[in-house]
């Protein structure tokens, strides 16, 4: 009787054993119960899967979140990455899980489009919704202290570029990622310069790689562009700018460039000074460092827009007069030339 009753006993644990296995089974196997398309959730910094798994049964996704984790556990899947994670109908708990252990999560993006300023750059991040908004109320030099201290000045210290990011990052995050890579790809150019570069620093790299960023829409033009400029700066010949002038006039300029502002001296004005003026004037891309630091051989010493993009190259002033004359009417401004006025070619 006694082994009759033990049999039975082991019987009946065995039999709900197995309808507890069964039962964990129909658990996790189970889609979660998603009330509608499109469901996010967000892993933020330190949850754990625990946590998750008690806001999916919080939400009614799932039931019995205890064994869902011991499932999970068992299976070394906790190890999850912060994050917003796109929910598909479907997956089971685990299918999520294993999803937020390789951080496939949602990406959104900002881009900083070669030639904008800091300023434009700031105002880029302030209109995304998608990121943490920390630096709003401060000035830009409370900023440049965020991003790096040991910065003087701001401006072409950001690498223009689209810059994907997760739930949870800021705009701070964004800037000092743009200041690391620009530093990087300064420090990679230099290393690579041409003998025939005219700048002596890094930073004159950056200086005049953002004139020619702002100098010209054609890529194919910017060497051309850096070898023009890299002639007038071996022969103490002014740069005579416009975009050095626009940026020294800050708000004065309003989208106009009159004879009265390149007249007006600035430390920006190139009409007014030799040399490089002294900070950069925007953010330049890589290949505008590059043709900084690798200006294209040749005698051209002026140019002027010719309306599609691109310029026509003189090497003499007459030749360049000539060219003002024949593309003048078409160029991006009435008055554009990059070369001084005279009695003919007089700025308006």
């Amino acid at each position: 009787m006694l082994k009759k009753l033990v049999f039975i006993t082991l019987l009946l644990g065995i039999v709900s054993a197995l309808a507890i296995v069964n039962l964990a089974q129909l658990r996790l196997q189970k889609p979660l119960s998603l009330s509608a398309e499109g469901t996010t959730y967000r892993v933020t910094d330190g949850a754990s899967v625990k946590r998750v798994l008690a806001d999916f049964s919080a939400n009614g996704w799932i039931d019995y979140p205890r064994i869902h984790e011991l499932w999970l556990r068992y299976n070394e899947l906790t190890v999850i990455q912060r994050g917003e994670y796109a929910l598909q109908p479907g997956q089971t708990s685990t299918d999520v899980i294993r999803m937020m252990v390789s951080g496939k999560k949602i990406l959104r993006s900002v881009q900083f489009i070669e030639g904008q300023t800091f300023s434009e750059f700031l105002q880029v991040l302030a209109d995304s919704p998608d990121l943490e908004h920390s630096l709003t109320g401060l000035d830009q030099d409370a900023i440049m202290q965020l991003v790096a201290a040991d910065m003087s000045f701001y401006e072409g210290w950001f690498f223009p570029d689209t810059y994907l990011f997760d739930a949870g990052t800021s705009d701070l995050d964004i800037l000092k990622l743009a200041h690391q890579r620009m530093v990087s790809i300064l420090a990679e150019e230099w290393a690579q310069k041409s003998p025939t570069a005219v700048v002596e620093t890094p930073y004159e790299a950056l200086i005049l790689a953002s004139i020619i960023e702002k100098e010209t829409g054609a890529a194919f033009e910017r060497p051309m562009i850096s070898g023009v400029f890299s002639r007038r700066l071996s022969i103490n010949m002014r740069l005579q700018t416009d975009p050095t002038v626009i940026y020294g006039a800050g708000a004065a300029y309003t989208g106009n460039l009159t004879r009265g502002h390149l007249r007006t001296d600035t430390p920006y004005n190139t009409y007014t000074r030799n040399g490089l003026p002294p900070t950069p004037i925007a953010n330049p891309g890589r290949e505008a460092i590059f043709a900084a630091l690798n200006p294209a051989a040749g005698e051209s010493l002026f140019f002027v827009a010719k309306g599609d993009g691109s310029h026509h190259f003189s090497i003499t002033f007459k030749e360049h007069n000539a060219a003002v004359r024949r593309y003048q009417r078409f160029s991006r401004r009435q008055d554009y030339k990059s070369a001084p006025a005279t009695t003919t070619d007089e700025v308006q």
